[in-house]
């Protein structure tokens, strides 16, 4: 099964986008998944530009024919891994995109319906989250940025494909992009190379639990390591649902 999961390239002030750690960490731990079938991912990066993002997307698309798509971006101010439920038709820009575009209420496709709902079921993507050990909770707005125009592609795709929110965590400092960005997140661990495996941190799951022992409670993602766990269980749980609608 084909799996495309695009990230964004960093923007505004900041030099990293925690969307790509999500996405480029999210492979090892999918040996640890339990899979319907063998799974393939090709990650691709998408310009924070208007004008591009949508272009590379259907390109992406196009060249791959994924069974599925996830995308995912960062979100400041959230400390929990938000699916999204569905975007809206309105491209609203709070500050210039790479590009230096700033639209002020434009729709993102003439004559589209005013909201486009995803076709997966997003409940079940978030309990997968939880239940990997990371806190996830179902969002319904996904802003109007860059994050909203993709996530409102997504959902009208051919293909089942979800648009997914990660904390806007850094390796070090704070976020200075995203609407909601209000927490100064965790100091993390150096990026992970296109190409290297070497950089990755050893993984961090909690032991099976016995017969007596407590349910333990999702934790918040606080490493870049935390965010690739999390999509790791959104690409398995979203796996199953294409493997039984087939």
């Amino acid at each position: 099964m084909r799996f495309l999961v695009t990230y964004f390239e960093p923007f505004g002030a900041d030099t990293e986008n925690a969307s790509r750690e999500a996405a480029l960490r999210s492979i090892p731990h999918l040996h640890d998944m339990v899979l319907p079938c063998e799974v393939e991912v090709t990650t691709v990066m998408l310009p924070v530009v208007f004008a591009r993002a949508g272009k590379v997307l259907a390109e992406a698309v196009e060249r791959i024919h994924p069974d599925a798509v996830i995308s995912i971006g960062e979100a400041g101010g959230r400390s929990a891994i938000t699916p999204e439920l569905q975007a809206f038709n309105e491209n609203l820009a709070r500050i210039p995109d790479n590009a230096g575009a700033q639209p002020h209420g434009e729709p993102i496709i003439p004559g589209g319906p005013d909201i486009a709902v995803s076709p997966v079921r997003v409940a079940d993507i978030t309990r997968a989250i939880n239940e990997s050990g990371i806190a996830a909770e179902t969002s319904q707005d996904p802003g109007r940025y860059l994050c909203n125009n993709v996530a409102y592609r997504v959902a009208r795709l051919a293909v089942p494909g979800i648009f997914i929110h990660v904390p806007a965590l850094r390796t070090v400092g704070t976020a200075t992009v995203g609407a909601e960005t209000d927490a100064p997140p965790a100091p993390q661990p150096a990026p992970l190379s296109d190409t290297g495996r070497a950089s990755l941190p050893e993984t961090v799951c909690s032991a099976p639990l016995g017969e007596s022992a407590a349910p333990v409670l999702p934790r918040c993602a606080r490493t870049f390591d935390d965010l690739g766990l999390g999509i790791a269980a959104a690409i398995a749980e979203l796996a199953r649902q294409v493997a039984k609608g087939r």
